[in-house]
């Protein structure tokens, strides 16, 4: 039973006998910010006050008695603090317990959590035109997609991937007729794409190719190689073309009018979507028969729920105004709202030589996100794209992150691992035979450093459920650097072998440096960043 249990437990009996029923939710456990209030803090005496005709601090003071009187395990002392605050100091044996936990779970099962419930979610991410190549500003919503999908699944979702080409419609005719323009060596339309790559890809295109079926190929290679090179795969590359093959588009509508959610006005279809909470209502079909984006857009959703149970979307900076009438239309199709997620992710400012980048796709002054992996290499794009919450504009400095120096951050977590792993390979060149868990003396791990090193496991799965429950892999990537500086202290401050450590405390000390390998290679593959055996 994990600590927190025991103090809860113990919270609800000293409670009990104090007259008072509490709501499990009402017996909250959380880490003081300041180590000196002790290791685990609960504010329950504040939360049950009131209702049971009390002062917060006199119940305060009550539990503590109570609580000292008994001590739970592991417990050392039980005080108030502030208004009525409870604060638990623990014995380092709960730490020791940790490493049990860590190293008999594993990378399979430490850190993992089932209120997914088998839930099928579609996490729908990157989508973008196959007109052109992605560029650096995908790449923030790629990596993000990706790493919350295996967020989900940690933490017991089924999980399909999936993006949505956009194969239809004005933009790729464009395409087209500039790649055909480019292969009879005509200027590029001024509608067109002007990018080296249209002259590149017109060069591989075959004379008698039909340039937009050639051309839509040609994109979507081009995308799948890219995200490969991040460890990115999708199950599913969604045509939009298949809405129209099929009459999903046509469904749709039909389903709408069912559901009396649209109305006709001024020769155009229009979708009821300000009875939803939409600012406006919007057109579905224009007057010359003409689908708006919206309209393809609701049929992909409804398709989507028909093989899901929720949906999760990741949208770029410039679909903000878009969420709101999306739900409306899927409320009015008669599902949740609320099971149709959708996060936006902020702009990416590019950085070289020290001054920002402005990108145009249409001019082809991009850069693209194939010389972002190129240069800086794709476990550092993959990390520095995640390193802070998505809903905040990002600058990427290519020239630091190319970096290697413990100034880089993925650097310095890799390296962390790399370390471990050196430890544990002198271990077995020195012939050290590591001992089962059951034979070792987790007694001998008293060192500040090792006590940093075991806490800072301990937050792990508290970590992966909170940013799996907030989409939040940058709370993944902040705890990696985290347990990566308490890595490179121990590895400073405490020696694993040789002069002075006994043998005894190389056992304990191997298996905390396993402990905590085990923790950053979930981190990591949360994260779809390597872990390096040798930097």
């Amino acid at each position: 039973m994990d600590v927190r249990d025991h103090l809860r437990a113990a919270l609800h009996d000293a409670l009990k006998a104090a007259g008072i029923d509490p709501r499990p939710e009402e017996i909250a456990l959380e880490r003081p910010a300041n180590r000196d209030h002790g290791d685990w803090s609960s504010n329950v005496a504040l939360a049950t006050a009131k209702k049971a005709g009390r002062n917060p601090r006199e119940l305060g003071q009550k539990l503590c008695d109570a609580l000292n009187a008994n001590l739970p395990a592991h417990v050392t002392a039980v005080e108030i603090a502030g208004p009525g605050f409870v604060n638990f100091r623990l014995a380092d044996t709960w730490l020791h317990d940790v490493l049990v936990d860590v190293l008999e779970q594993g990378t399979e099962s430490y850190a993992t959590h089932g209120f997914g419930d088998g839930a099928h979610v579609n996490v729908e991410f990157v989508s973008a035109n196959p007109n052109k190549p992605l560029h650096a500003g995908h790449g923030r919503g790629a990596c993000y997609g990706d790493s919350v999908a295996r967020l989900k699944e940690r933490c017991g979702f089924r999980v399909t991937r999936e993006t949505y080409i956009n194969d239809r419609g004005v933009q790729m005719t464009n395409y087209a007729e500039s790649l055909a323009a480019a292969k009879r060596g005509d200027p590029i339309p001024e509608h067109g794409y002007h990018g080296d790559y249209i002259t590149e890809w017109a060069d591989e295109m075959p004379a008698d190719a039909d340039a937009l079926e050639w051309g839509l190929e040609r994109g979507l290679a081009s995308h799948r190689a890219t995200l490969e090179a991040l460890n990115i795969h999708h199950d599913v590359w969604f045509s939009e073309r298949s809405l129209v093959a099929n009459g999903a588009i046509e469904e749709s509508l039909d389903a709408l009018r069912t559901h009396g959610a649209v109305f006709e006005e001024g020769g155009a279809t229009w979708l009821r979507s300000s009875s939803q909470g939409d600012d406006k209502d919007r057109v579905l079909v224009k007057s010359d028969g003409d689908f708006t984006y919206l309209t393809p857009d609701i049929a992909y959703h409804r398709d989507k729920f028909s093989r899901s149970d929720l949906l999760f979307n990741v949208w770029g900076a410039d679909h903000h105004g878009y969420i709101q009438r999306m739900k409306a239309a899927m409320q009015l199709l008669g599902h949740n709202p609320d099971e149709l997620e959708i996060v936006i992710t902020q702009m990416v400012d590019l950085v070289r030589d020290g001054e920002a980048f402005q990108m145009s796709g249409r001019s082809g002054d991009q850069i693209d996100l194939d010389d972002i992996i190129s240069e800086v290499g794709p476990d550092a794009a993959r990390f520095t794209y995640l390193i802070q919450s998505v809903d905040s504009r990002q600058t990427f400095d290519v020239d630091e992150v190319a970096q290697q120096g413990m100034d880089n951050p993925v650097f310095y977590v890799q390296y962390a691992h790399a370390r471990i792993c050196s430890i544990l390979a002198k271990a077995a060149e020195a012939g050290v035979e590591r001992l089962p868990l059951a034979d070792i003396d987790r007694s001998l791990l008293v060192h500040e450093r090792e006590l940093d090193l075991l806490r800072n496991l301990n937050t792990l799965p508290d970590t992966v459920r909170v940013a799996c429950q907030d989409n939040g892999p940058h709370r993944v990537a902040a705890w990696s650097r985290e347990q990566a500086a308490s890595l490179h202290g121990f590895y400073h401050d405490c020696y694993v072998m040789g002069d002075g450590v006994s043998a005894e405390l190389t056992q304990a000390r191997l298996a905390l440096v396993a402990a905590s390998q085990v923790g950053l290679q979930i981190a990591l593959d949360l994260l779809g960043v390597s872990a390096p055996e040798s930097m």
